[in-house]
């Protein structure tokens, strides 16, 4: 496979199923060596493993490596990011994008909940993103991407443990922006416009009853995170991007 990513490499961090497995293939399309990152090896109560998006992509010709990852366990995430650079001799692309949802109301969140949000959402994102830095930074500069939620916004609609997770991995992207631009690395946050239906999404509750036009293929993120893994500093940096807002 051959495009704007050819010769780059991307960890991708829960591209077992949902958004990260389509944004797992969409960059693997487009020329990347791709770390398929999760802690699902194997068929679950959700289906989906680490082995299976590696082999989509093996077999219509691109780069994978399946790679087991726990997010929040410092010593896993340091384990798969080595493994990576090992494998590939390399990191140029980071795709943050492991998550659970919650979206129910604060007075009836079990603290367990809450914490597995923070857990996985918030200092998840933290523990890949500063495992990988140092390997982008040894490259010249290359893309961090954390994937979001529109819902961050939606502060009429009350509040909840994701969108709170969520809202506090923007600010963190925000600030490492303006801290890793001297070593040229681009660092952005990406959120569907609309709702993306995806295992996840229906096993935390989020509900499948969606009115058609608030449904978003999930392809449109994959093209989105395409774009966003091309950029360094000298590109767009320092973003919350809404899929379908980008060319």
């Amino acid at each position: 496979m051959t495009g704007p990513l050819t010769g780059k490499v991307a960890f991708v961090a829960g591209a077992s199923r949902g958004i990260g497995r389509t944004v797992a293939l969409a960059l693997a399309e487009a020329g990347a060596g791709v770390a398929v990152a999760a802690r699902s090896e194997r068929e679950g109560r959700l289906p989906g493993t680490i082995h299976s998006v590696a082999g989509r992509i093996t077999a219509a010709g691109g780069r994978a490596f399946a790679v087991p990852c726990d997010v929040t366990s410092e010593d896993s995430v340091a384990a798969a990011v080595a493994a990576t650079a090992d494998a590939f001799g390399g990191i140029d692309i980071l795709i943050a994008n492991a998550g659970v949802l919650w979206l129910g109301p604060v007075e009836s969140t079990p603290l367990r909940r809450w914490q597995r949000c923070l857990d996985v959402n918030l200092t998840g994102v933290f523990l890949v993103t500063r495992a990988v830095i140092p390997h982008i930074r040894a490259r010249g500069g290359g893309s961090l991407v954390a994937v979001t939620t529109s819902g961050v916004g939606m502060t009429g609609r009350g509040a909840n443990a994701y969108w709170v997770s969520k809202a506090a991995v923007e600010r963190l992207y925000l600030g490492l922006a303006a801290d890793l631009r001297p070593d040229n690395i681009a660092v952005n946050c990406l959120a569907p416009s609309r709702v993306v239906i995806t295992e996840g999404w229906i096993a935390g509750g989020g509900g499948t009853e969606i009115p058609d036009e608030m449904v978003e293929p999930p392809e449109a993120m994959g093209r989105a995170a395409v774009l966003l893994a091309a950029q360094d500093a000298g590109g767009i940096t320092g973003t919350v991007q809404r899929s379908e807002s980008l060319p």
